[in-house]
Order: structure tokens, then sequence, then C-alpha cells
């Protein structure tokens, strides 16, 4: 059952949903995972650019550790439909509450500032939104239109919600948009579901990115899980499995880290060397793309992944046979 909660008051709590529960120790950072404060010349163009558009980010509103690297280099991952999510998930910084309406401006205004930062790749993600008919799928779907007017030579890649009990045809609107990479992340193991994600379902999550490959099997399609909630390695492998069979091609593995105290408290720290077992397990089940170290998010590095998604689909796909001879 989708969580919403009333935030009409702008002091309230950006978490309101987690006030009444117990602090949770926050583990000191290991030093793999220490990165540098941001503020370089880039970072401060790319925070401009996003401003004047009036836009929200992923990067900011998730506190996401790369945003100093990310930004320095123009790639900054837009998150449309408002900074207020409908669900209260257990591991995540966004706010929580009742939505705005949604802005009609806000499809061109996307596309212009990926046009004005003149990016060759851009991510575009979203709250969720379980007060629309829709789920917001068809202002997904009008974004990466908007953007294909403004910046025709920019490739796409899109990170969604999960359209819980919406229509098929929701879904089905954000793939016939035609974006080069569909992602949603399936985030944890199927066990911590009810405390990580509780809004969410596993096989549906898995359900919507199997019927991407049905009805677009040439998208790329990518899914990310986070690791330190408590999982097992054999937990982890039985999920890498279920998204081989859902036709994933690119899985990213990060690691979790906790964003206050009334979040979800880190199990553990997964080593540099762990991520790299998990890595080589993934490709030798199949993945033509995998991402795994301790700051890997969905959208770090995406425009030079999508080029080696790109190669690596290249290289599996055999040669045309060679024309017949005519007399």
């Amino acid at each position: 059952m989708a969580t919403v909660i009333e935030r009409s008051d702008p002091r309230a709590a950006r978490h309101p949903e987690k006030q009444r529960r117990p602090d949770t120790p926050v583990l000191r950072k290991p030093p793999w995972l220490r990165v540098r404060a941001p503020g370089s010349p880039g970072y401060n163009e790319t925070r401009a650019i996003v401003k004047a558009h009036g836009l929200v980010t992923v990067c900011e509103e998730a506190a996401c550790p790369n945003i100093g690297e990310c930004w320095s280099k123009s790639h900054a991952t837009m998150m449309i439909m408002g900074d207020t999510c409908t669900r209260a998930c257990a591991f995540c910084n966004v706010a929580t509450g009742m939505p705005r309406p949604l802005d009609a401006t806000e499809p061109a205004r996307v596309g212009a500032a990926v046009a004005a930062m003149g990016l060759k790749h851009v991510v575009i993600t979203s709250v969720d939104r379980d007060d629309l008919p829709d789920g917001g799928a068809a202002h997904f779907a009008a974004t990466v239109i908007a953007i294909r007017a403004a910046a025709p030579g920019v490739t796409i890649e899109i990170l969604t919600p999960d359209f819980l009990r919406k229509p098929v045809a929701a879904a089905q609107a954000v793939i016939d948009s035609a974006p080069d990479v569909f992602n949603h992340n399936l985030e944890t193991v199927p066990r911590l579901y009810l405390s990580i994600r509780p809004g969410a379902r596993y096989y549906h999550s898995l359900r919507l990115l199997e019927r991407v490959k049905e009805r677009a099997p040439d998208l790329f399609t990518k899914s990310g899980l986070m690791v330190g909630l408590g999982e097992s390695k054999q937990e982890v492998m039985q999920v890498m499995d279920d998204m081989r069979s859902a036709g994933v091609d690119f899985i990213t593995i990060g690691q979790y880290l906790q964003p206050t105290r009334k979040h979800a408290p880190i199990d553990r720290f997964v080593s540099p060397e762990e991520f790299g077992a998990l890595e080589t397990i993934a490709r030798a089940k199949g993945f033509l793309m995998v991402a795994a170290s301790p700051l890997t998010r969905s959208s770090h590095h995406a425009g030079e992944d999508f080029a080696r998604l790109k190669a690596a689909r290249l290289a599996q796909t055999p040669p045309a046979p060679p024309a017949c001879a005519t007399a």
C-alpha cells in the first residue's frame, strides 16, 4: 500500500513518517567512502543552470556522495514531477508527503537546461506520484519528447517509478517515448522489501523491467541494488538471476549510505574487494554491463557507461551473412 503524508506546512519535517522512530547509530565511514566537498567552477556553473531553469535534481535531494564529481563535469540527474515523494522508503532522503500539482512547463524547461548544459547523455528520474491516475507516466513521456526536440543529439536514460497499481498503459507510454536506456531499480533483496521499500513490490518491479523488453526488445534496460542493509551474498546472486531472467542488460551495485539517524541503519560497509567479486559474478551471469563499487549510483558515469553498453552489445551481435551473389 502506498504511503501518502500531508506536508502542507513548509516547516514540517522532511520525513514526517520517520519522526517517531528511535535514532539509529550512524557508522563512521571507511576511507574508501570519503569524497571531496563540492565547489569547483564546473560544479558552480552546473548549479547555476539548474537553478536558472527552476529544476530539481536527485543529486541534491538524495544527498548523493558523487555530486561534486558529476556536477564538475556538467552531469546532473534531473528529478521531475516535484521534490516530494508519496512513498516512505526507509533508505531514501527525498522529502515525503503530498506533492504539488504537476507543472506543465517542466518538460520544456528540462529540455532547455539539457541543451544549455551541452550534454551528450542525460539521466531523468522522478519522485513516485501515487496520487496521479497514471503515476505521472504521461509527464515522464512528455519530458523525453521535449529533450529530443531541444537537444536532438542527446542520448536519454530514464530512471522511473514502478507505476504500481496503475494501468499497464502508463508504463507503455513511457516505453513508447523511446528513451535510450530504461532504468528501474530493484534497490534490495525481496526479504528486505517490507522494512526498506514498504510501498513497493519486488515482483511488480521485476515485471516492469520484463515488460520493457517485451515491448521494445532493443531498448537497453538497467537496474540497481544497494548492499550493506543486511542482505546475504546468496540473496544478491538470486536478484542477479531474476534480473537476467527479465532481460536486464546493465546492473549497478553500490553501498547503502544512511541519510539520517531516522533512516534504516547500515548493517555493514562492504569492502571494495567484495564489490569486485560481485562484479565478476554479475559478468559471469551474462550482464552486458556491470558497475559495482562502494560509490556506484544509478547515474554515476552514466554517459561513459552507455558507450560501453552499446559496444558490449555490438560485440555480441553476430555479423550479417554475406549477400547472395547475383548472376
